[in-house]
């Protein structure tokens, strides 16, 4: 119910970038992850609260995979039981 999907996940070298469709209960509609390795070096939501979302990619950046999942697993916007944090650790996860 509260699941990612995955539209394309692509590596280049050490870098992997992906990208997420949120499930319809946040309001965010997309996001972009780059990974190096096991660290972010790039997160970006498309719509959503963009204070709140801007303020999470830069939070997370440089940030271990492992370390941002254990962070914003769980977080609940206004009881929806889900949240644009909480859908990127699960996109996260996903990368494992």
């Amino acid at each position: 119910m509260f699941d990612v999907t995955l539209i394309s996940d692509k590596k280049e070298g050490n870098v992997r970038k992906a990208l997420f469709s949120p499930c319809g209960m946040v309001c965010s509609s997309q996001i972009e992850i780059e990974l190096d390795g096991d660290v972010i070096s790039y997160i970006r939501f498309t719509d959503g609260c963009s204070g709140n979302t801007q303020g999470v990619a830069a939070l997370c950046r440089g940030m271990k995979k492992d370390e941002a999942i254990s962070r914003l697993e769980g977080i609940n916007c206004s009881g929806r039981g889900t949240s644009c944090p909480d859908q990127l650790a699960r996109a996260l996860k996903m990368l494992q």
